[in-house]
């Protein structure tokens, strides 16, 4: 049975809270090329899917309880460094913060839904499915370049992301014949994401 709203409330407010957190604390405590999970935008993204695949059902659901989980996240973060590193507090309400808030809107009414289409047959199921893969899939693409430009460790860091969205592909995808759909589907999907990260930071 899919959550009740109040149950569905209250874990998308503490897994916000919790990704946010341990997000930080990943980041800092865990070595490198490793560490770079804990600062990638494919995890958070992958954290709202997961949410939705949860919900099962109701994409609107999905898409609110995703957002609820990313927006929650950013302060969270926020409030782990300060706590664990001592920075100011009121980085909080600084405008990159409020931008990745905003953009964790936009990513919870994404892929939220996409880990309910993940349950399903057709295309809904193709795409859910590629979906998370596909932003793995951009961040590799990411660390290439990153990696050219002479970025310590960033070459590690490309089979790392192939990996995991080779892993999720095959966990989620519910066929062999849905999972080679959703592995090609991911490449034009990664490239766009790549097109859309590129406007969006330059």
């Amino acid at each position: 049975m899919p959550p009740s709203r109040r149950r569905l409330t209250l874990v998308a407010t503490l897994a916000g809270f919790l990704l946010g957190f341990l997000d930080f604390v990943w980041i800092r405590w865990v070595p490198y090329p490793l560490a770079e999970l804990g600062n990638s935008t494919a995890v958070w993204a992958v954290a709202a899917f997961a949410l939705g695949w949860w919900v099962r059902c109701g994409a609107v659901r999905a898409a609110v309880a995703a957002t609820v989980l990313l927006v929650v996240a950013v302060p969270s973060y926020y409030l782990a460094a300060t706590l664990l590193q001592g920075d100011d507090l009121a980085v909080v309400a600084a405008p990159s913060s409020l931008l990745w808030m905003v953009l964790g809107v936009l990513a919870g009414v994404v892929f939220g839904p996409a880990g309910t289409w993940a349950r399903a047959d057709g295309w809904r199921g193709v795409l859910g499915v590629a979906l998370p893969a596909a932003v793995f899939v951009e961040e590799a693409l990411r660390f290439v370049g990153r990696a050219r430009s002479g970025y310590p460790g960033g070459w590690w860091n490309v089979p790392i992301d192939l990996a995991l969205a080779a892993l999720l592909v095959v966990l989620v995808g519910r066929t062999a014949r849905t999972r080679l759909l959703a592995a090609a589907v991911a490449l034009p999907l990664a490239a766009v994401g790549a097109l859309v990260f590129a406007v969006v930071f330059g």
